[in-house]
């Protein structure tokens, strides 16, 4: 298992981002958490195989139809031992 940590900027805030990444996280199987920022960016934590943080990686640059992704950077970091499937937060 790989785990990173994801930032997403552009618009994706209020555009049903976190909601969109929920449903393709359980989809590939990937287990963390999604949350916004107070800076307008979108944050992931994800951990799963290689093969599907990169469909996840590839599929945030894209994104929901009303968002308008700018930048993804994504960084390896250590995992959440006690994530259960994947979930939303509240913004930090």
């Amino acid at each position: 298992m790989t785990a990173q940590r994801i930032y997403v900027s552009g618009r994706v805030q209020r555009v049903g981002y976190r909601d969109w990444a929920v449903r393709l996280a359980k989809q590939l199987g990937v287990r963390g958490w999604v949350r916004n920022l107070n800076d307008g960016r979108v944050e992931l934590l994800a951990e799963g195989d290689d093969e599907a943080l990169t469909s996840l990686t590839e599929a945030l640059r894209e994104g929901p139809p009303m968002a308008v992704v700018d930048h993804v950077e994504a960084f390896q970091t250590a995992g959440d031992k006690h994530a259960k499937g994947f979930t939303k937060r509240f913004t930090a």
